[in-house]
């Protein structure tokens, strides 16, 4: 919509019509152009020239003409339908842009035994156009941004929260390692007992994490013994800190290991704990894109599976 001088919406269809009469001089015409008949026509420009408080054509015996304010609107109404169009194309492609882009949210990068490229590869072998753009997220999200649409497709750590929004397929599963700065008196064991780990302080995911949080610090091996918190972190960067540091400890998938074990950090497997599961999810009834799904459907073939 535009304003005209009295502050009054002016649709883009009165312009429209308004200079497709401009450009044939003729009603009759005018309303075969645009798919309309012609009293209707005639019924709009009349309504358009009452809100403009003048009239824009003079019609007699002699035809049809511009009045001097008709004439002054013309290439103004022009201007605004040929930007509007514009904008309707941007609109357009913007649109078709975001439908040939998938987006795939993760907190811990897929690098398992080529995991990311294989799945591209036979994502893009099989949808040439489509784009794939990597979101990285932080660990205070659990659902490495499918929760908040941000992510369409998203590589995450089980469990995550609110199961019944999500649907996932385990892309690894992996032994839990504890990480310890290499001077703790642990750091010399092949390896650890849970049960070892019940006094040691535990670095902790932020809490907006959830169940991930309590999963990472094993409260269901704990019998009730609540963790000590040292510290919460919320990246890889901040893991290693705070475990040269000295301010605890941290389970750790096996094969996120080699993200920490830089200098002053050592891993070890232990015993009493379950594995943990790495996962590609996506939400369930809310987003079946035929993107979404082609990109399940590969990684299943990555994996050797069926979707």
């Amino acid at each position: 919509m535009v304003m005209d001088l009295h502050g009054r919406d002016v649709h883009s269809r009165d312009l429209r019509y308004f200079v497709a009469v401009a450009r044939e001089l003729h009603f009759t015409r005018a309303a075969e152009r645009l798919f309309v008949s012609q009293p209707a026509l005639s019924k709009q420009i009349r309504a358009l020239e009452r809100q403009l408080g003048a009239e824009l054509f003079v019609r007699d015996q002699r035809g049809v003409r511009l009045t001097a304010v008709g004439a002054a609107l013309l290439p103004h109404a022009q201007q605004v339908l040929a930007e509007w169009q514009l904008a309707v194309e941007a609109v357009e492609r913007a649109k078709t842009e975001e439908r040939a882009t998938l987006c795939v949210g993760m907190s811990t990068r897929p690098a398992r035994g080529g995991l990311l490229p294989a799945v591209r590869s036979r994502f893009s072998e099989a949808h040439p156009p489509a784009t794939i753009r990597l979101r990285q997220v932080s660990w205070q999200d659990p659902s490495a941004g499918l929760a908040d649409g941000a992510a369409d497709v998203a590589f995450v750590w089980l469990p995550l929260p609110d199961l019944e929004r999500y649907a996932w397929v385990v892309v690894a599963e992996e032994p839990r390692h504890v990480a310890l700065p290499g001077t703790h008196r642990l750091a010399d064991r092949v390896e650890v007992d849970f049960a070892d780990l019940l006094d040691e302080p535990f670095l902790a995911l932020p809490e907006a994490a959830g169940a991930l949080r309590d999963y990472w610090l094993a409260l269901d091996a704990r019998a009730g013994r609540p963790p000590r918190i040292g510290a919460e972190i919320a990246s890889t960067d901040e893991t290693y800190e705070a475990l040269v540091d000295g301010r605890g400890v941290c389970l750790v998938a096996a094969g996120n290991a080699p993200l920490i074990t830089l200098g002053g950090v050592v891993t070890r497997p232990v015993r009493g704990i379950a594995p943990s599961r790495f996962a590609l999810a996506w939400r369930v009834g809310e987003d079946r894109r035929p993107l979404v799904s082609a990109y399940i459907t590969a990684c299943s073939e990555a994996l050797g599976g069926d979707a």
